[in-house]
This record gives C-alpha cells, sequence and structure tokens, in this order.
C-alpha cells in the first residue's frame, strides 16, 4: 500500500510544530506596534512625534490655561480629573470657564498647579485618560518625556500663546487639539471668532488721529498673585485694540508677547495718562492695600490728571491661571467705548461680555464676575 498523509483525528489538537507558523506572525504582528486603525501620530508643539488612539475620549489638562482650552473646544466632558487649582474653593472666582463648569470641582485629582503633575496619582485614575495635555511653564512643569515614560500615556505639549505675538501659537494650539479630540471643526470656529472679534474693534478704530487716542494706564494687573497700581502690562491688548496709547509702551516692547511689569510710581506720575484703568481684582487684596486703596490714599497718585477730572474705570481681571481671552476681548469693547463712545454708541460692554463668554464656554457669567466686585466692574471707579 502506497503511504498515507497522517491525519489529526477529529476532536483532537493538531501538534505544536503545525501551530508554530501562526504563533511567530501573531508576535511579529505585536512586535510592530498597535494596528494604524487603532493609533494615529501627532507632532506636538515641542516638535515631538506622538502615538495616540484613534479615538480619544478621555484627556487631562496640565499646565496653566490647558483646561480652558479644552473647554472653548467643548470638550470639557473628556476631562477625568483636574489639578489643584480647579477644587480651589474661593471666595472670588475671575476664571469664567470654571464658573460655567462647576462640575469640575467634582472631579478626582492628578496633581499641582502650573504642570506639577503626580504619576502616581495620574496612573490610578479609573477611568484613565488616554491623553494627556500639558501647557509648559519652563522650571516648574514636570517633563513631558518624564511624564510619559511613568504613566504610559501619550503627552501632547501645547504652547498657549497670546493675543499678541504670540496669535499664531494660540491657534496652533486649538487646532492640535481639535484634532486629538476630534474637535478641529470647533476649534476653527474658535478661531475664527477671535479673528471676528479683533477684524471688528480694529474697523471701529480705524482712521482716529494720533492726537485723539487718548494716553492710558492700566494698573492692578494680575499675575501670580494680585497687584497693586505699578502692576502693568506695557502691550496690553485691551488698549492696542481699542484705539488706546499705552503709556507703558516702549519701542523695546514693540512686538512682545504679553507681560506683566512693575513699574515705580513715579514713573506712572511722570506719564500723567489722560485715562487710568484698574483690574479690579487688585481690590481682593483688601481695604487698605491694592490700586484702588493707592488711588484714594496716595498724594502723589491723586495728584494725576485722570484721577482729578475723575477719568478712572474698572476693567475685568483677565489673568486668573494664564489668559482669560474672553475677559480681554470685553474689555476691549469696554475701553472703545469710553475712548471713542461715538464709534461704540451700539455696544452694552455687559451684554457684549456675556456674549463673548457665551460664545466660548457656553454660558453668559459676565454678572458672577463682576457681583464679586461691586460697583466696579465697568464703571467709573469712586475715588472718595
Amino acid at each position: 500500500m502506497s503511504a498515507q498523509p497522517l491525519r489529526t483525528p477529529p476532536g483532537r489538537r493538531a501538534p505544536a510544530a503545525a501551530l508554530a507558523p501562526l504563533l511567530l506572525a501573531l508576535a511579529l504582528a505585536l512586535a510592530a506596534g498597535p494596528s494604524p486603525a487603532l493609533a494615529r501620530t501627532v507632532t506636538d508643539m515641542a516638535g515631538r512625534a506622538v502615538d495616540i488612539p484613534e479615538r480619544v475620549e478621555r484627556v487631562i489638562c496640565s499646565g496653566a490655561g490647558c483646561l480652558r482650552l479644552l473647554t472653548y473646544l467643548q470638550a470639557q466632558g473628556m476631562a477625568v480629573a483636574v489639578d489643584s487649582v480647579e477644587l480651589r474653593e474661593t471666595a472670588i472666582e475671575t476664571r469664567p470657564y470654571g464658573i460655567a463648569n462647576p462640575q469640575f470641582k467634582a472631579l478626582p485629582l492628578f496633581g499641582e498647579l502650573r504642570g506639577r503633575d503626580n504619576p502616581e496619582l495620574i496612573v490610578g485614575l479609573d477611568p484613565a485618560p488616554q491623553v494627556i495635555f500639558k501647557v509648559m511653564i519652563a522650571g516648574e512643569s514636570l517633563d513631558p518625556d518624564q511624564l510619559q515614560a511613568k504613566t504610559g500615556i501619550p503627552v501632547v505639549v501645547l504652547e498657549y500663546g497670546n493675543l499678541s505675538a504670540g496669535r499664531p501659537l494660540l491657534d496652533a494650539a486649538l487646532r492640535l487639539m481639535g484634532e486629538v479630540v476630534h474637535r478641529a471643526g470647533r476649534a476653527e470656529e474658535v478661531v475664527a471668532l477671535f479673528d471676528s472679534w479683533q477684524a471688528d474693534l480694529a474697523a471701529r478704530t480705524a482712521g482716529i488721529p494720533e492726537d485723539r487716542r487718548p494716553w492710558c494706564y492700566v494698573g492692578g494687573i494680575s499675575m501670580k498673585g494680585t497687584h497693586g497700581m505699578q502692576s502693568t502690562e506695557p502691550t496690553y491688548p485691551p488698549f492696542r485694540m481699542a484705539g488706546a496709547r499705552n503709556v507703558a509702551h516702549t519701542q523695546a516692547t514693540e512686538g512682545r508677547d504679553q507681560v506683566r511689569t512693575g513699574v515705580p510710581k513715579e514713573q506712572i506720575v511722570a506719564w500723567d495718562p489722560e485715562v487710568l484703568f484698574l483690574d479690579v481684582s487688585s481690590t481682593s487684596m483688601g481695604e487698605d492695600a491694592g490700586g484702588l486703596h493707592e488711588l484714594r490714599t496716595d498724594p502723589a497718585l491723586s495728584m494725576l490728571r485722570a484721577v482729578r477730572a475723575g477719568e478712572v474705570y474698572g476693567v475685568l481681571p483677565y489673568n486668573s491661571y494664564h489668559t482669560n481671552y474672553g475677559s480681554i476681548f470685553a474689555n476691549a469693547y469696554f475701553v472703545g467705548k469710553i475712548l471713542h463712545p461715538g464709534r461704540f454708541a451700539d455696544v452694552d460692554p455687559a451684554a457684549t461680555a456675556d456674549a463673548i463668554y457665551t460664545a466660548l464656554v457656553g454660558q453668559p457669567v459676565f454678572g458672577r464676575i463682576s457681583r464679586s466686585f461691586p460697583g466696579l466692574v465697568f464703571a467709573r471707579v469712586p475715588l472718595r
């Protein structure tokens, strides 16, 4: 008889040798990494190539302003934990995105403010984030590569940008975050909102002669805490947008990013601005401190022509855990209304602020902020 090939009887397993090619193929597939259908690669704003899941539904936002951007993209529901800033109980809240989202206070903690993340807390989160967004702060934030190595979770670095020289970075951050969380269309909407408000302000102030643009000063600008009248912003965007000349602006600050700076009181007196604006967060320093107290009690400041003429006005705090962009635009419309009332005759500053906040964070929160500073926001400041 001719030899017949051996067959595995029914109900019995094939020899291990017969499975070897299948096992080898499986091992090679696993070594090659995730299937293209299950992962994608993005390049973050630190130039790092980061592999992320195809479908991202759970994230955390590390660093100042990061959760604000996620809220602008209407993706705040994806956040599964927050840093220590979001859990603070404060009598005064000036972050519109936080006011509009009280549910943040019920989320678990993943680390401290300004990007000081706790990898152990992060790996213990349930549900776990699929991506960590990180706004870097030099010298304070945990290195993104270290954070990724310690948690096993992809870290996407963002640059926060601003509405001055850093506007391209802001747009890029929104678009990158939108790409990761599948909100690319909303990212373009937010960029378009910023463009439309800037264009409207530019149109309203176009053609105003230089000598009809009043010299202005803004004091009490907050930055990692509250400050008095000597704290200012040489490139304060509302002044630029609303047709004002900033006495603190110099050729050296032209084109620079927004940055708070302190100036000597004697310099403010020498500038003698025509109109003064006070960031009302300064009043939270207490009755015997802050910009309003100084304006009321300091003999030198009381001699300023703006003070003597009663041309002192309160503007919204815009710098609370990084820049609140909606508050900057709202302030710009108010400043324009004060300096060029004819060109802003149709503007109700409070209603405009609420329209801006609703467009960005989904709720009209101006009243909640202004009630923390009774009679001061978008009003002539009582000096006596």
